[in-house]
């Protein structure tokens, strides 16, 4: 079955018609939500919480987009909620024995370690959440501009400039470790 008619399906009660269409996009999904949160537990807690939404929405789905568009623009609002989460988190303040406060976003703190693969994947963690997006669906996931552009409910000129910068950013973040990662 395609994808409309499982949703059909799904809308009629039949419990296998979603689960299909789960299997057939959760590793998009994972890999979108991976490349954007990095692989940690809330990884795994937005990845349901994509289908949960995407199943409540079925009745409003107007197939405008495909359904991995669409899971995937439902997997990027919410990993972009769980980063604004991390963020508000992050600015907690803890004491040094000293007495002076300083941020978990300590630079050395974040510093990456390990092999190639995981230097990457750090670095682009690092990166504006707006630039990460368009890194990960553009470079990761190997969508168009213009899909990119329809994802992120934002203008191809956007895409365009967000990507642009997002790369100057993981140049410079690369850098340091370039003699690493040849």
């Amino acid at each position: 079955m395609d994808d409309a008619q499982l949703i059909q399906a799904t809308l009629g009660g039949d419990e296998q018609a979603f689960k299909t269409l789960v299997q057939r996009y959760e590793s998009r999904v994972a890999a979108t939500i991976f490349g954007m949160l990095g692989k940690c537990p809330e990884a795994e807690d937005v990845g349901q919480e994509t289908f949960i939404r995407f199943y409540h929405s079925l009745e409003n789905f107007r197939g405008e987009s495909g359904v991995g568009t669409y899971l995937t623009r439902i997997a990027i609002n919410l990993s972009l909620n769980e980063l604004k989460r991390r963020k508000r988190r992050s600015l907690i303040f803890f004491r040094k024995q000293d007495g002076e406060q300083w941020d978990i976003e300590d630079e050395t703190a974040n510093r990456p370690a390990g092999g190639g693969k995981e230097i990457v994947q750090r670095a682009i963690q690092e990166l504006d959440p707006k630039y990460r997006a368009v890194i990960v669906l553009r470079l990761l996931e190997g969508y168009s501009t213009e899909e990119t552009a329809q994802v992120l409910n934002v203008p191809l000129g956007t895409v365009l400039s967000r990507l642009s910068r997002g790369q100057q950013r993981l140049k410079q973040l690369l850098e340091p470790y370039m003699g690493e990662l040849i």
